[in-house]
């Protein structure tokens, strides 16, 4: 499969949602395709849901984000069924990654990215299931955040059954994380740091180009990042592809089943999905428990643990179908999804001028500290710099 001969934007259907007495100046928003909005088909980017009936109500976060004065302006492209890291998608069209349009915008949430990248909203919603809004957003060079697990509510998501989803915001600055954070649940709190955090850099591999433009940044602010291992980060990897091959396979097998309009690397990956058997999926929720244990425990510790976001650089449009090019790139982001801790990640650029970017994992529930965190990493290395 390749990209769109045509070449279009991260916003598939243009839209106009707000409060009545919606401010003139109000935050322009855009969602997921896999989010309902009332009065608007729910298509998940797949052919197979052409014909879908309107949804009769709001997703439970768009709802939110109305009542916050945000004004929805459209509804995203997407990768198809949310169940991809590239964004591409034949059926829909494949949003051009606008800073690197020769490489892939990410999955499975690609518009969302390409919209706030594009400078086309103020903020963007996607979902996180397996690094869904943290790998598109490093792709296309903006910042995107994974809340806590059950943080946000997904009533109105679909798949509606999920273990390891999370509904999250992509933005160009820290500030406007926050608010959106703030229209998502309006228990969120922005805080300020009293004193710099205690880090700890987890002992990865990843391509030199990548390291250099991680490390160096930190080295040269004289911040003490002392190394630390997560045993089970491999295991994690590969139980959270367990769980949602399975969860996926729950929700859209029939799809396979009846024949339905599907891409080829969709139908082909539901139909190994839909072979999981219960034995795999009960070895991966015992990896899950002593997992989420592990990384509690070296929570307990530091204030955050640092990973790169992607080991290497987004591939090309042309290497999309490749799976050594594609695999790796979750394999920092994915883990965390089956622990449902909070992270976030913040993009920069190699020396070469390609997209790279560190990710910050913080506590369950302390996603405030994780976005203070983030910011004050805006604000104390240059490299991390961020405006809106």
């Amino acid at each position: 499969m390749t990209a769109s001969a045509t070449p279009v934007p991260g916003i598939d259907l243009r839209l106009s949602v707000e409060a009545p007495d919606c401010a003139v100046d109000a935050p322009r928003v855009a969602v997921k395709d896999c989010l309902d909005v009332a009065g608007h088909p729910t298509r998940c980017g797949s052919a197979a849901f052409a014909g879908a009936a309107p949804a009769q109500a709001h997703a439970a976060v768009v709802e939110r984000l109305v009542q916050a004065g945000c004004r929805i302006i459209g509804k995203t492209r997407m990768h198809e069924l949310a169940y991809g890291m590239t964004g591409v998608n034949a059926a829909t069209g494949t949003p051009v990654n606008p800073r690197w349009p020769d490489r892939i915008p990410g999955g499975s949430s690609s518009g969302s990215a390409v919209a706030v990248a594009a400078g086309e909203v103020d903020f963007a919603i996607g979902t996180d299931t397996g690094g869904s809004v943290r790998q598109p957003a490093i792709c296309c060079g903006v910042i995107g955040f994974k809340p806590t697990f059950g943080r946000i509510d997904r009533r109105g998501a679909h798949p509606a059954q999920s273990s390891l989803d999370c509904i999250g915001p992509f933005a160009r600055s820290m500030p406007m994380i926050e608010r959106a954070m703030q229209a998502m649940d309006p228990g969120f709190v922005p805080e300020t740091l009293s004193r710099a955090p205690k880090l700890a850099r987890l002992r990865t591999r990843f391509d030199r180009d990548v390291g250099d433009s991680l490390i160096l940044p930190m080295m040269a602010q004289g911040y003490e990042l002392p190394y630390v291992d997560l045993p089970l980060l491999d295991d994690a990897f590969r139980a959270a592809m367990t769980v949602i091959g399975r969860e996926t396979a729950l929700a859209f097998g029939l799809l396979v089943t009846n024949g339905a309009a599907l891409g080829e690397d969709i139908r082909s990956r539901l139909s190994a999905a839909m072979a999981i058997t219960e034995d795999e999926v009960l070895r991966a929720e015992a990896v899950r428990a002593a997992f989420t244990a592990e990384v509690d425990a070296l929570l307990g510790s530091y204030d955050a643990i640092l990973t790169p976001a992607l080991p290497c650089v987004p591939p090309l449009l042309s290497e999309a179908t490749d799976p050594a090019k594609v695999l790796p790139l979750t394999r920092y982001l994915r883990p965390f999804n089956l622990s449902g801790h909070p992270a976030i990640v913040l993009p920069t650029l190699t020396s070469d001028g390609l997209p790279s970017g560190v990710q910050i994992v913080g506590r369950h529930g302390a996603d405030a500290q994780i976005c203070a965190i983030a910011r004050w990493f805006c604000d104390t290395v240059p490299n991390f710099q961020t405006k809106d």
